[in-house]
């Protein structure tokens, strides 16, 4: 009996940029029916490896294969004409275009004279909605629709043709826990009628369980396959990064210092209410909760974008009004929102001017910006937080998650504030980076920081928080101490059982 023919193949695959060999000779396959994860750290060449299946880069050197001919792509509507679908990490959508123009962007269904046949659009896309059980159908405007929702969107672009593979990037970054029981009953859909699918994510529990076989990368090139089910979490760890991560609980037990931060009984509408906290210097204070608990409105009141309806905000111990970001900058509160992409950096500016660019006004000396501030500035903390790229100059668009995420970080750190706040610090970042994240957390507490992180996977409030609140429905349910907090009370806590501490 002969193997079976894989649905795609590449083979050496070459792929370079100025000064960066960002693929060195890549091979990779998958057959058909199967769900390959391609795994690796930001920066390993995942996307860019995806990117040249896709057609959206064209490869320096090898070749793509698909039902064993050659083909070219010529650009990714010629890598979908051929079967090849790519679900980005980053939404692609048209936010004043309806969900069918969008579902259908470049392939409109036409009648005589050029005309778009309306009916016949929506009646097919509402037949590929009705397979993802959303609640919305082909006519609403994608820009009134939830990140969650857009991000359903892209996904039902795979479904609109007879796909050979799909390559999920990272597809259940912005998706509620309903929402990903969907998409991996589309997978498994998908998977049942003969597509190969390519699923690249560095959510550990969502890799072993949906796919069959692990591919890793290191920088740029092709470390090894495992077999999910003969595998674990530390084996495909140390391919990827090539070395043991500390995945231990928190147990730092360093001198805290005063209440930097306090709240008492605030309120914001139907967002959350009667929310009482602190946060003292030295210290990691956790938030944690389900999609909607208010931990990111919370976060986004103490830096001015909202206005509380009632209660209190106190810095060392005096009573303030934050009526804006300036006015939360300066007071000495940061915030590290948690899409940098679209929130906390401009993608097409350089590093140097993307670190700087919230007091640009200081270091502006008559109509001129002094560079020489500018890039000092940018040098003092890409040494402390170790960032990776050739220079200032490079832009942070082409930066892996993580150093993206240190640039943000810094840019906020620059400010020197009293309060920071890191909303969901390591989304969308591999493991390796992760775990540098993680410690710098920790290193800046014992700084003497005061440090909010808001999260929504468990192991990281755990293992850099020195207490956590635990949200239920804009509600503070209990407040964990490092020492008594376990996984099973954190989970009752924010499924609301268990009686609200003050």
């Amino acid at each position: 009996m002969t193997d079976p023919t894989p649905a795609l193949r590449l083979e050496d695959i070459v792929k370079t940029f100025p000064g960066v060999r960002a693929l060195d000779g890549v091979s990779f396959s998958v057959m058909p029916g199967e769900v390959h994860a391609l795994m690796g750290e930001n920066g390993a060449g995942k996307s860019t490896l995806m990117k040249v299946l896709g057609g959206i880069l064209q490869p320096n050197e090898g070749r793509i294969i698909i039902n064993e001919e050659p083909a070219v792509m010529s650009g990714p509507l010629d890598a979908k004409a051929k079967g090849i679908v790519f679900i980005h990490q980053e939404l692609s959508l048209a936010d004043e275009l309806s969900v069918a123009e969008n579902i259908y962007l470049g392939e409109l269904p036409r009648k005589r004279f050029g005309l778009v046949d309306w009916p016949r659009l929506e009646e097919k896309t509402n037949a590929i909605l009705g397979k993802l059980k959303v609640g919305f159908d082909a006519r609403t405007r994608v820009g009134d629709l939830s990140i969650a929702n857009q991000q359903m969107v892209e996904i039902a672009r795979a479904l609109t043709v007879d796909a050979k593979a799909v390559i999920f990037d990272e597809p259940t970054a912005s998706l509620t826990d309903a929402e990903k029981v969907v998409l991996f009953d589309v997978i498994a859909d998908l998977r049942a009628h003969g597509v190969g699918i390519i699923y690249i994510s560095h959510r550990m529990e969502e890799i072993f369980k949906i796919t069959d076989r692990i591919s890793v990368l290191r920088d740029g090139q092709y470390r090894g396959t495992l077999n999910t089910a003969e595998t674990n979490e530390e084996e495909v760890t140390q391919l990827m990064i090539g070395r043991k991560l500390d995945l231990s609980r928190n147990a730092s037990h360093h001198e805290l210092g005063d209440v930097a931060l306090e709240v008492r009984n605030l309120s914001c509408g139907r967002l959350y209410h009667d929310v009482s906290f602190e946060v003292r210097r030295g210290e990691v204070l956790g938030f944690y909760g389900l999609v909607g608990a208010g931990r990111t409105e919370i976060a986004e009141t103490l830096f001015g974008l909202r206005t509380p309806s009632a209660g209190q905000i106190r810095l060392d111990g005096q009573e303030t009004r934050i009526t804006s970001p300036a006015d939360a900058i300066g007071k000495g509160i940061s915030l590290v929102p948690e899409d940098r992409k679209t929130q906390g950096l401009v993608l097409g500016m350089n590093c140097r001017d993307n670190m700087t660019l919230p007091q640009v006004d200081d270091l502006t000396a008559g109509p001129f910006v002094a560079d020489g501030a500018e890039i000092a500035i940018f040098d003092q903390y890409r040494d402390r937080l170790d960032i990776r790229t050739p220079g200032w100059k490079q832009q942070v668009g082409n930066l892996s998650g993580g150093n993206q995420q240190k640039i943000v970080i810094g840019k906020w750190l620059s400010m020197h504030p009293n309060v920071l706040i890191v909303d969901e610090p390591t989304r969308g970042i591999d493991v390796g980076s992760k775990s540098e994240i993680h410690k710098l957390v920790r290193d800046l507490a014992a700084q003497g920081y005061a440090v909010i992180v808001i999260s929504s996977e468990m192991p990281e409030v755990l293992h850099v928080s020195d207490r956590i609140v635990a949200m239920y429905s804009g509600r503070i349910i209990r407040t964990f101490t490092s020492e008594e907090v376990t996984e099973d009370n954190l989970i009752q806590a924010i499924s609301g059982i268990g009686e609200k501490v003050a």
